[in-house]
């Protein structure tokens, strides 16, 4: 499996064919939906031209698009779960405190003492807002979700590569409980 090259932003993801003249469902990643089809040919994970957005229309959960390669509807069913990128040079500049999601993935979590917390595995938005994903420690399976937040995410670094969270005192007392050393006595 290719990674894509450090200057590429994944920035949408086709869900395959919407009718019969070639068009593509889409899903957009961008923090503006809309913007995803604005700057510029889409790239593969290469980083090679791939595919040029020429128009998009919202519709329920994603976007119509009409790209100027020429599709069928079983070449654009052929490419459902296809990722799209673009350079990060084609992206705005970031105001302070914000962050590409691209940035953030696979960073260290840690808690305000320091404490390993697990790694951000992805960054979801279920309609009410982020949520950081993150990836358990050695003394926690599984993921666990938190607010993206100041509350809860006071410090980012980037260039350390460290999100420092100060999480709620249940999901303390939770990793006690599954490490077996909580008591309420």
């Amino acid at each position: 499996m290719t990674t894509p090259a450090d200057d590429l932003v994944f920035i949408a993801a086709l869900a395959g064919a919407h009718g019969v003249k070639g068009e593509c469902k889409a899903k957009s990643f961008a923090g503006n939906p809309a913007d995803a089809f604005t700057y510029g040919p889409f790239l593969d994970a290469d980083g090679k031209p791939f595919l040029t957005p020429k128009s998009a229309r919202p519709v329920k959960d994603g976007f119509i698009v009409r790209f100027a390669e020429p599709l069928d509807r079983d070449q654009a069913q052929a490419l459902k779960g296809t990722r799209l990128y673009v350079p990060r040079a084609a992206l705005p500049a970031l105001e302070d405190d914000e962050f590409y999601h691209a940035d953030l993935l696979g960073l260290k979590v840690q808690a305000l003492d320091g404490a390993p917390m697990g790694t951000l595995k992805a960054v979801h938005d279920f309609g009410s807002g982020d949520l950081l994903e993150i990836a358990g420690t050695p003394d926690r399976n599984g993921s666990w979700m938190l607010p993206f937040t100041r509350e809860f995410v006071p410090h980012v670094s980037i260039a350390d590569g460290v999100v420092t969270i100060d999480p709620p005192e249940d999901v303390g007392s939770k990793a006690e409980e599954e490490a077996g050393g909580a008591s309420d006595d």
